[in-house]
């Protein structure tokens, strides 16, 4: 069931920001969500379009507006890719995404949470940050002492139809997640554009 804060939030910026919003169920209670009578919302301004795309990336990856503001400035302040592509890079390669886009957890605050817990080792160590970098060729696995964990019991059974995109692989049976490439952006629901034009205001 979603929660009302999160039902007002997709059906404010759409179904993508959440993972449960992305259902039949949400379509149909949104559609009746609207009161009888009510205008049409105006179309926003460039400024409030820009905001919206801005929400959207806040929500769908659970950072605040500073960490968003950051990866935004190192985008721009590198050279050799297009500034939106090092923003979605700098997005997918937190390693509670990374986490998440192997299938691992329902949605990114619950991998958010298992890598805040210990679950999770980075290249032989141990990292409790959500938003550590990780980069090409880094392995992830499941800690040890956590393999028993409720949270990890029939992983296999949860992840078997699950196809990950292309730059991350998980293999089941040594538990073990590497990063193969850099995440190419196939998302049409964020506009990376529309971000780096607000914060260049």
């Amino acid at each position: 069931m979603i929660s009302k804060p999160k039902f007002k939030i997709c059906r404010r910026l759409g179904p993508g920001v959440y993972d449960k919003c992305q259902t039949p169920k949400f379509r149909v209670a949104s559609s009746k969500g609207g009161l009888l009578g009510a205008r049409r919302p105006k179309a926003p301004s460039e400024y409030g379009a820009q905001l919206i795309e801005k929400q959207k990336i806040r929500f769908s990856y659970g950072i605040t507006e500073r960490q968003l503001s950051n990866y935004v400035k190192k985008a721009i302040l590198f050279k050799g890719a297009s500034t939106s592509e090092k923003l979605y890079e700098g997005l997918e390669f937190r390693l509670d995404n990374a986490v998440y886009r192997m299938g691992l957890g329902a949605s990114r605050r619950a991998t958010r949470q298992m890598v805040s817990h210990g679950h999770f080792i980075v290249n032989d160590q141990k990292i409790t940050i959500p938003s550590y970098e990780l980069k090409s060729g880094d392995i992830i696995k499941i800690r040890a002492g956590s393999k028993a964990n409720k949270i990890f019991i029939n992983i296999a059974e949860k992840i078997k139809d699950y196809n990950p995109p292309v730059w991350v692989s998980f293999d089941i049976n040594s538990m073990e997640g590497k990063i193969l490439d850099k995440p190419k952006n196939t998302e049409s629901f964020i506009d990376l554009n529309a971000v780096l034009e607000f914060y260049s205001r």
